[in-house]
């Protein structure tokens, strides 16, 4: 065998073995989900979409028990998935959490600014509330009628109260902190909401005229 033959060999064991190894971790990323009796904070997001959709009943505790892999096999049957319980790609896509980390299209600076104005906008709400406020705010980003960057869409003259009022520069809490990351990570509790209010404070009569989508907290998200 050639020296440049041997090369060729090397690198194409060494993009198997890359292959063989993205795979690997992909399944046993999907085995921990779909484990009966596994914990982890992506099993309760898992259960909070279900019970969003009216599959789930029980508590979002994040362990994967009985109740919700029957429920995870009624969401898929009812989706045209494959009604087996385990919750793969298709699955999480279908719930609208999705699997892939996207952090890396923001900057670390956005990050903070999302965590920014759901520290001023949701706080004191419930944790999935600070998500789905972090959410509405992603899907705008790619709503027509709203500017396409980030900054944009906060900084749109009216849009949050806390800008006008300075509220968005208090202090951030951990938690806004954490809710920024998993909104851009793809969980959203809004069901693709791009308003929200508090029906009460809202006077807005346009706002209240929204169909609302899920309520969570003080909030209503609306279409």
């Amino acid at each position: 065998m050639t020296l440049q033959r041997q090369k060729r060999h090397t690198i194409y064991m060494l993009i198997s073995l890359l292959l063989a190894a993205v795979i690997l971790t992909q399944s046993m990323s999907v085995n921990s989900l779909s484990k009966i009796g596994s914990q982890s904070d992506e099993v309760s997001k898992i259960q909070t979409a279900l019970k969003e959709q009216g599959y789930y009943k029980g508590k979002a505790d994040g362990i994967f028990g009985t109740a919700t892999k029957n429920a995870v096999i009624s969401f898929q049957s009812d989706n045209g998935l494959s009604a087996d319980g385990i919750v793969g790609t298709k699955t999480l896509n279908a719930l609208g959490i999705g699997t892939s980390n996207t952090s890396g299209v923001f900057s670390d600076s956005e990050l903070a600014l999302l965590a920014r104005i759901i520290s001023a906008e949701a706080r004191g709400e419930p944790y999935e509330g600070q998500v789905a406020v972090g959410a509405v705010i992603l899907n705008r980003i790619g709503h027509p009628s709203f500017p396409n960057t980030l900054a944009g869409v906060i900084y749109q003259p009216s849009a949050f109260t806390c800008v006008v009022d300075g509220q968005i520069n208090v202090a951030v809490s951990d938690s806004a902190k954490k809710a920024a990351t998993d909104a851009i990570n793809g969980w959203d509790p809004s069901g693709g909401a791009i308003y929200y209010y508090n029906p009460k404070t809202a006077t807005n009569k346009w706002i209240q005229s929204r169909s609302v989508l899920v309520v969570i907290g003080d909030h209503k998200f609306c279409s």
